[in-house]
């Protein structure tokens, strides 16, 4: 089961990918490395504690979050949100992928997913 859903975020990873390279904001592909990373800056939070690196870290990695960025800016018509909200969506499929999921308050490596 576990092989089953790890290929079912590929799947979802691979079309925020395909939806990426094709929407309107067109940048060098230098540019998409770090703004893929960028929603690790989330884990920022640890330097607090681990309950603050937990909200700050599953606020930018929870896929709601990234649909309501995304719908709401594309009704507002505005593209930088919608490249946002598809980052954020693509980075927490990739992260499910490589086994890191929404982080619990008591651990960095409590996670959704288990024990990492």
């Amino acid at each position: 089961m576990k092989n089953l859903l790890k290929l079912e975020e590929l799947a979802q990873f691979l079309l925020i990918v395909f939806v990426l390279y094709y929407q309107p904001i067109q940048l060098h592909w230098w540019i998409w490395v770090p703004l893929f990373f960028a929603p690790d800056l989330g884990m920022l939070g640890y330097l607090v504690n681990p309950a603050v690196g937990a909200v700050t870290y599953n606020l930018v990695h929870h896929k709601a979050v990234a649909i309501i960025i995304l719908a709401v800016s594309y009704f507002a018509h505005q593209p930088i949100g919608v490249v946002v909200g598809l980052i954020i969506y693509g980075h927490a499929s990739f992260d499910r992928v490589m086994g890191y999921g929404l982080k619990y308050r008591d651990a960095f490596k409590h996670t959704h997913l288990g024990w990492m």
